[in-house]
Protein backbone atom coordinates (compact mmCIF):
# COMPACT_ATOMS: atom_id res chain seq x y z
CA UNK A 1 0.00 0.00 0.00
CA UNK A 2 1.60 3.43 -1.01
CA UNK A 3 0.77 6.69 0.43
CA UNK A 4 0.72 9.42 -0.98
CA UNK A 5 1.11 13.19 0.39
CA UNK A 6 0.86 16.50 -2.22
CA UNK A 7 2.44 19.93 -0.64
CA UNK A 8 3.50 23.33 -1.72
CA UNK A 9 6.51 24.07 -0.96
CA UNK A 10 7.07 28.64 -1.17
CA UNK A 11 10.34 29.97 0.41
CA UNK A 12 12.64 32.87 0.33
CA UNK A 13 16.13 31.46 1.12
CA UNK A 14 19.10 33.48 2.40
CA UNK A 15 22.51 33.73 0.89
CA UNK A 16 23.70 30.47 1.22
CA UNK A 17 28.07 29.61 1.09
CA UNK A 18 28.93 25.68 0.10
CA UNK A 19 31.63 24.23 -0.02
CA UNK A 20 31.99 21.52 -2.68
CA UNK A 21 32.91 18.39 -1.78
CA UNK A 22 35.09 15.81 -3.05
CA UNK A 23 31.80 13.68 -3.81
CA UNK A 24 30.63 16.77 -5.96
CA UNK A 25 34.17 17.51 -7.37
CA UNK A 26 34.41 17.57 -11.80
CA UNK A 27 30.49 18.48 -11.31
CA UNK A 28 29.39 21.43 -13.47
CA UNK A 29 27.82 24.09 -11.85
CA UNK A 30 24.36 24.18 -13.29
CA UNK A 31 23.58 20.61 -11.97
CA UNK A 32 25.32 21.15 -8.81
CA UNK A 33 22.59 23.88 -8.30
CA UNK A 34 19.78 21.91 -9.61
CA UNK A 35 20.85 19.58 -6.63
CA UNK A 36 20.72 22.09 -3.88
CA UNK A 37 17.83 24.29 -5.29
CA UNK A 38 15.31 21.30 -6.42
CA UNK A 39 12.76 23.12 -6.32
CA UNK A 40 13.59 26.32 -8.34
CA UNK A 41 12.75 26.15 -12.25
CA UNK A 42 15.84 25.33 -14.49
CA UNK A 43 15.00 28.98 -15.99
CA UNK A 44 15.22 30.46 -12.93
CA UNK A 45 18.87 28.64 -11.98
CA UNK A 46 20.13 29.70 -15.23
CA UNK A 47 19.13 33.43 -14.98
CA UNK A 48 20.72 33.95 -11.15
CA UNK A 49 24.00 32.41 -13.03
CA UNK A 50 23.97 34.45 -16.24
CA UNK A 51 22.84 37.75 -14.00
CA UNK A 52 26.86 37.16 -11.65
CA UNK A 53 24.47 35.82 -8.44
CA UNK A 54 26.49 32.87 -8.02
CA UNK A 55 29.85 33.27 -7.58
CA UNK A 56 32.52 30.17 -7.13
CA UNK A 57 34.96 31.79 -4.93
CA UNK A 58 34.13 35.36 -5.63
CA UNK A 59 34.15 35.29 -8.96
CA UNK A 60 31.71 35.02 -11.68
CA UNK A 61 31.05 31.92 -13.34
CA UNK A 62 29.37 29.88 -16.39
CA UNK A 63 26.83 27.20 -16.24
CA UNK A 64 29.31 24.07 -17.67
CA UNK A 65 32.11 25.59 -15.16
CA UNK A 66 33.35 22.21 -13.55
CA UNK A 67 33.47 22.49 -9.87
CA UNK A 68 36.86 21.62 -7.60
CA UNK A 69 36.74 20.24 -4.11
CA UNK A 70 37.02 23.00 -1.75
CA UNK A 71 35.35 25.54 -3.76
CA UNK A 72 32.81 27.97 -2.38
CA UNK A 73 30.33 28.15 -4.33
CA UNK A 74 27.91 31.49 -3.21
CA UNK A 75 24.33 30.69 -3.91
CA UNK A 76 21.96 33.76 -3.54
CA UNK A 77 18.65 34.63 -2.28
CA UNK A 78 15.77 32.46 -4.01
CA UNK A 79 12.12 34.13 -3.95
CA UNK A 80 10.01 32.33 -6.75
CA UNK A 81 10.57 28.57 -5.87
CA UNK A 82 7.07 27.30 -5.63
CA UNK A 83 6.84 23.71 -7.07
CA UNK A 84 4.61 21.02 -6.06
CA UNK A 85 6.21 18.17 -4.54
CA UNK A 86 4.50 14.93 -4.14
CA UNK A 87 6.02 12.19 -1.45
CA UNK A 88 5.35 9.04 -1.79
CA UNK A 89 6.09 5.90 0.71
CA UNK A 90 6.75 2.55 -0.26
CA UNK A 91 4.40 -0.28 1.45
CA UNK A 92 6.25 -3.09 3.48
CA UNK A 93 6.08 -5.33 0.89
CA UNK A 94 7.64 -3.56 -1.59
CA UNK A 95 10.53 -2.53 0.99
CA UNK A 96 11.18 -6.26 2.39
CA UNK A 97 11.33 -7.54 -1.33
CA UNK A 98 13.66 -4.65 -2.30
CA UNK A 99 16.05 -5.59 0.86
CA UNK A 100 15.94 -9.24 -0.11
CA UNK A 101 16.43 -8.07 -3.68
CA UNK A 102 20.01 -6.61 -2.42
CA UNK A 103 22.75 -9.09 -4.08
CA UNK A 104 25.55 -7.37 -3.20
CA UNK A 105 26.57 -3.68 -1.48
CA UNK A 106 29.21 -1.60 -0.17
CA UNK A 107 30.63 2.01 0.44
CA UNK A 108 30.10 3.28 -3.41
CA UNK A 109 27.34 1.04 -4.50
CA UNK A 110 23.83 -1.40 -4.59
CA UNK A 111 23.78 -4.63 -6.71
CA UNK A 112 19.96 -5.26 -6.73
CA UNK A 113 18.39 -7.88 -8.74
CA UNK A 114 15.01 -5.96 -9.63
CA UNK A 115 11.58 -7.99 -9.81
CA UNK A 116 9.82 -7.95 -13.31
CA UNK A 117 6.98 -5.18 -13.24
CA UNK A 118 8.78 -2.81 -10.43
CA UNK A 119 9.93 0.55 -12.79
CA UNK A 120 13.06 1.56 -12.29
CA UNK A 121 11.62 5.10 -11.65
CA UNK A 122 8.36 7.04 -11.22
CA UNK A 123 7.04 9.08 -14.09
CA UNK A 124 4.81 8.35 -16.76
CA UNK A 125 1.80 8.03 -14.55
CA UNK A 126 3.51 6.04 -11.68
CA UNK A 127 4.31 7.22 -8.76
CA UNK A 128 6.98 5.08 -7.71
CA UNK A 129 9.83 3.62 -8.84
CA UNK A 130 12.70 1.23 -7.74
CA UNK A 131 14.97 4.54 -7.47
CA UNK A 132 11.93 6.46 -5.01
CA UNK A 133 11.30 3.43 -2.91
CA UNK A 134 15.11 3.18 -2.34
CA UNK A 135 15.58 6.66 -1.21
CA UNK A 136 12.35 6.34 1.14
CA UNK A 137 13.99 3.50 2.84
CA UNK A 138 17.38 4.35 2.68
CA UNK A 139 17.31 7.65 3.99
CA UNK A 140 20.58 7.41 5.86
CA UNK A 141 22.68 7.13 2.26
CA UNK A 142 22.67 10.78 1.35
CA UNK A 143 23.00 10.26 -2.61
CA UNK A 144 21.51 6.88 -4.22
CA UNK A 145 21.08 7.19 -8.44
CA UNK A 146 20.58 4.47 -10.69
CA UNK A 147 23.31 3.68 -12.93
CA UNK A 148 21.41 2.26 -15.84
CA UNK A 149 18.22 1.35 -15.96
CA UNK A 150 15.94 -1.82 -16.76
CA UNK A 151 12.23 -1.99 -18.74
CA UNK A 152 9.46 -2.43 -16.61
CA UNK A 153 8.68 -5.59 -16.94
CA UNK A 154 12.47 -7.02 -17.21
CA UNK A 155 13.98 -8.57 -14.26
CA UNK A 156 17.65 -8.49 -13.44
CA UNK A 157 20.31 -6.88 -11.69
CA UNK A 158 20.66 -2.80 -11.64
CA UNK A 159 23.48 -1.08 -10.46
CA UNK A 160 22.87 1.89 -7.95
CA UNK A 161 25.25 4.05 -7.11
CA UNK A 162 26.29 5.95 -3.66
CA UNK A 163 28.45 8.08 -4.09
CA UNK A 164 28.31 10.86 -7.18
CA UNK A 165 31.91 9.82 -8.27
CA UNK A 166 31.18 6.04 -8.66
CA UNK A 167 28.09 6.73 -10.86
CA UNK A 168 30.35 8.95 -13.15
CA UNK A 169 32.42 5.74 -13.56
CA UNK A 170 30.41 3.12 -14.06
CA UNK A 171 27.93 5.01 -16.64
CA UNK A 172 31.44 5.40 -18.23
CA UNK A 173 32.15 1.99 -18.24
CA UNK A 174 28.52 0.66 -19.66
CA UNK A 175 29.10 3.71 -22.24
CA UNK A 176 32.33 2.88 -23.82
CA UNK A 177 32.01 -0.37 -22.98
CA UNK A 178 35.86 -0.99 -21.42
CA UNK A 179 34.47 -3.82 -18.63
CA UNK A 180 30.91 -4.23 -18.57
CA UNK A 181 28.45 -5.24 -21.16
CA UNK A 182 24.80 -5.30 -20.45
CA UNK A 183 22.63 -7.80 -22.27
Amino acid sequence: MLSLSIFTVSYVSKVRMIEVEEDRSEQRLDNFLKYFLNNVPKSRIYRIIRKGEVRINGKRAKPDTKLKEGDIVRVPPVSDATKKVESVEPGQGLRNTLNESIVFEDDVMMVINKPSGLAVHGGSGLKLGLIEALRADKTDIKFLELVHRLDRDTSGVILVAKKRKSLTLMQDEFRFKKHVQKT
